[in-house]
């Protein structure tokens, strides 16, 4: 899913006219520093009204610029939300859908109706072409569906009945083949209306971070409240005349206006990152606690392997060639519908060059869970393929030495053997693997590199589990895992003080998904996982994790970063404004006027506009975030410290003092 450009006309205007609206008091009010910004404004304005002279009037449109450029920078993170929002409506189209009228039945019969009229446990009939309606589950049939209405992705993929691949999404459609689906989920409450609200913004709560933040930003900003009405008392006190013009505009300046206005837009930002690497996050509390993830645990099958296993390798016998055994094991898969049976077809296909054989007269014998075997019987030969175990019981042998050891080499390598018989005569054994999903051993080295400890977590036997975690590459396993295992895993490290993220798809995964603190479902996973987890992964990589911590960590990065930056530079502004006020009852206060500002006017309308101006240098900073480097925290310290606490004492004095000369060579003041 692309991202829109940080800045273009399509989301500035909409911004424009939103950061208006967002002026209103009580939108505002969740936001101290500036909702006490807007009331100096506001009493700014009155006083310019009822006195009007240059220099209030001055400062009650530069306060108003504050406000606004505030409001502005959020305004601009919800727009980048919703032009991701609008390209998802797209997939959420006026659809007919096809409700069968005999559900229970192989009769075929429906009748066309409008997709918004569906209720959860309709079942519908989605063939070629058509658009699946609503989410569901496919209850009857296989079929490959483009995805890229949701992922963007336009290679297709594999639905079927069972197991954790049987969800599907509404607005996706149906490349081949006919599926039958259960609705789950009525309109409004889809995962694409769901998608829609959190990119929004709809959704998006204040983290436990951001909210110490404003609770930190609430009392500094009540401290310098007090501060300046004291510096009212005590200038009444001391005989010296200072407006009240001028003390808000003391007041807005030393507040932390900087953070304070960029706060939402950055945690907005941090999701809508997220949304560029295909991840949706249902809240930012997850996007937060992903930058210090420790350990990351991962459901083996469908997330560190294809969903099912496949077959890699044909081992004939002595006497039997490979190309004869490819040639039975794919008559022998010929009834076999099974993903394991397709991809036996597939490499005889693909290795040998075979073709599909003529099956005129032959009796096709399906795979059945209760024999474990498939196969044909055609022209006096009766070929079967299967179980080890079923095959030499159909045959009617004794497994000679060569084949047990080949059954044994598969075993120990933590893979299926199948064996082929042709008759009496047994041909060898098919080698099926979990075949590991591309990459994926470097990505998890990256894993480790960032400090992440991967655990793999399966129902194997510990013999296949070591074999596929040393494969992987994975540094630990839980072999014969239940879901119950998994739970009580993540709570232990979580009482160690651990944070864990867990990579899940299936139903037997949602427990860990919802108790992990990031829980990543994949998207071609159960409804159930995807419900259960804090995020989910439209392209199902499980280690898509990378790029979810590093967003994590500089969106932790740029809050503070940016804070670090805030109070620096009110720091320097305090030399600006307070000789400014004082130096003609105390003249010693001239000592203080470092950055030897023209007048105490001057001196007062550049900081303001100072105050104004930096918030607008700032929102593509706030938006892109501070870039991430995958060095320590000392580092990473020391670099924030000297890049945004430095400079931002050191900006404003050089910032002030241009716009001073600016000011005075304009005679604004």
């Amino acid at each position: 899913m692309s991202s829109p450009a940080l800045f273009n006309r399509a989301i500035l205007l909409p911004a424009l006219r939103d950061a208006v609206w967002k002026l209103d008091p009580r939108t505002l009010m969740r936001n101290p520093v500036i909702f006490v910004t807007e009331v100096g404004a506001a009493l700014t304005t009155l006083l310019w009204a009822l006195e009007p002279d240059a220099f209030s009037g001055q400062i009650a449109a530069w306060l108003w610029f504050t406000v606004l450029f505030a409001t502005f920078a959020e305004a601009v993170a919800e727009g980048r939300g919703k032009a991701q929002a609008a390209s998802l409506r797209q997939a959420r189209s006026d659809v007919q859908a096809k409700l069968l009228l005999h559900p229970d039945t192989d009769d075929g019969l429906y009748e066309k109706v409008n997709a918004q009229t569906l209720e959860a446990g309709d079942v519908v009939l989605v063939e070629t072409g058509d658009v699946i309606p609503l989410d569901g589950d496919i209850i009857a049939g296989v079929a490959s569906i483009n995805e890229a209405a949701i992922t963007g992705e336009s290679a297709p993929v594999i639905r079927e009945a069972g197991g954790d691949r049987s969800a599907v999404t509404g607005g996706t459609t149906v490349l081949s083949d006919a599926i039958r689906v259960r609705i789950t989920a009525a309109p409004g409450e889809t995962f694409i209306d769901r998608m829609i609200a959190l990119v929004e913004g709809a959704e998006r709560q204040k983290t436990p971070n951001e909210l110490a933040l404003s609770v930190l930003l609430s009392g500094m900003t009540l401290i310098f409240l007090i501060a300046v009405v004291s510096l009212w008392g005590l200038a009444g006190y001391s005989g010296t005349a200072v407006s009240v013009v001028v003390l808000v505009a003391l007041l807005v300046t030393l507040i932390p206006t900087t953070i304070g206005g960029l706060l939402s837009a950055i945690g907005i930002a941090g999701m809508d990152r997220l949304i560029r690497f295909n991840v949706i996050a249902t809240s930012g509390r997850a996007v937060e606690a992903a930058g210090d993830v420790d350990t990351l645990l991962l459901d083996k099958t469908g997330t560190i392997t294809f969903g099912n296993r496949m077959a890699t390798e044909f081992l004939p016998l002595p006497g039997v060639s490979a190309a004869e055994l490819a040639s039975a094991s794919l008559l022998a898969s010929m009834g076999d519908e099974t993903p394991e049976g397709r991809s036996i077809v597939a490499l005889a296909k693909s290795d040998f060059g075979l073709q599909d054989q003529s099956l005129i007269g032959a009796v096709l014998v399906p795979f059945a869970a209760q024999t474990r075997l498939s196969g044909v019987d055609i022209d006096g030969r009766h070929v079967r393929k299967g179980a080890v175990d079923s095959v030499l019981r159909f045959a009617g042998v004794t497994a000679p030495p060569e084949f047990t050891r080949a059954v044994d080499q598969v075993a120990r390598s933590g893979s299926t053997p199948l064996a082929v018989a042709d008759g009496a005569r047994l041909l060898g054994i098919i080698h099926l693997g979990d075949v590991i999903k591309p990459a994926i051993r470097e990505r998890f080295a990256a894993l480790r590199a960032m400090g992440i400890r991967t655990v793999m977590v399966t129902g194997d036997n510990p013999v296949t589990a070591a074999a596929i975690a040393s494969e992987a590459g994975v540094d630990d396993f839980i072999a014969e895992a239940t879901p119950e295992d998994k739970l009580a895993y993540i709570r232990r490290e979580q009482v160690g003080g651990r944070l864990i993220a867990m990579c899940g798809d299936g139903t037997n995964d949602a427990p860990a998904l919802a108790q992990a603190d990031v829980g990543v479902a994949m998207q071609t996973g159960t409804q159930a996982a995807r419900e259960a987890g804090n995020m989910v992964d439209l392209d199902s990589s499980p280690t898509k994790l990378i790029e979810i911590v590093e967003i994590g960590k500089q969106l932790l990065m740029t809050r503070g970063s940016l804070t670090t930056f805030s109070i620096a530079n009110d720091v320097a502004k305090y030399f600006a404004i307070l000789p400014a006020l004082f130096v003609a009852t105390y003249p010693q206060m001239e000592a203080l006027n470092l950055m030897g500002l023209s007048s105490p006017q001057s001196a007062i309308l550049s900081a303001v506009i100072f105050n104004a101006l930096i918030i607008v240098a700032l929102i593509p900073l706030a938006l892109r975030g501070v870039p991430y480097r995958r060095v320590g925290a000392a580092a990473l310290l020391r670099r924030n410290l000297t890049i945004y606490g430095l400079g931002g004492l050191v900006l404003p004095f050089v910032g002030i003092k241009v716009i001073d000369l600016a000011v005075t060579a304009l005679h604004l003041a």
